[in-house]
């Protein structure tokens, strides 16, 4: 199934992210178009939109990528995949937290004898301009989770003879020093 998916986006699109909700986890897949990679992602501590409080509602521009912390060069290989809005991907010890937030722009009344009044400049030509000072500030849209890897391949989708560049093994949890991302 996942082989057919794959052929049928390589014609007009460049990646496909998959969610799969079984009872044992939530898992999410990024398959990059035509050559991979592909990351296979734990997902946890998901809080959809409608649960955070005070949620913005998304606009319907493109949102900037925010990536920190990925340092090593598997992070940086993760860190790699592919406004008025910004979307941030953080790292912390090995542990991916991604968070949605819009911009609001909000007009600041000055200070003054007349709170009301809006500064004025001088221009060249003895044109007088006006100016509102504009605060903005960052409003989480949502959804919010919390991503681990659990492997990272090179080439399309192949899970039994595909090359594997990581994968998590249970053993690696033991030192709370040792970080892969």
């Amino acid at each position: 199934m996942f082989v057919q998916m794959v052929d049928y986006a390589n014609k007009d699109f460049t990646s496909i992210i998959v969610h799969t909700n079984s009872r044992a986890q939530y898992a999410l897949l990024m398959i990059g178009l035509p050559n991979g990679p592909n990351a296979h992602f734990k997902l946890s501590k998901l809080v959809l939109r409608k649960d955070i409080k005070n949620h913005g509602n998304p606009t319907g521009h493109k949102p900037k990528l925010v990536l920190s912390n990925f340092t090593t060069r598997l992070g940086q290989c993760i860190g790699r995949i592919p406004g008025k809005a910004s979307c941030k991907f953080h790292n912390q010890r090995d542990f991916i937290f991604f968070r949605h937030h819009g911009y609001i722009f909000e007009s600041k009344e000055t200070k003054g004898s007349d709170s009301n009044v809006k500064k004025v400049k001088e221009a060249k030509g003895g044109e007088k301009i006006t100016q509102e000072r504009v605060m903005v500030r960052l409003q989480e849209c949502g959804p919010r989770f919390t991503l681990k890897l659990i492997s990272l391949q090179h080439g399309t989708l192949d899970t039994k003879g595909g090359e594997f560049e990581w994968v998590h093994k249970p053993g690696m949890d033991t030192s709370r020093r040792r970080f892969f991302l």
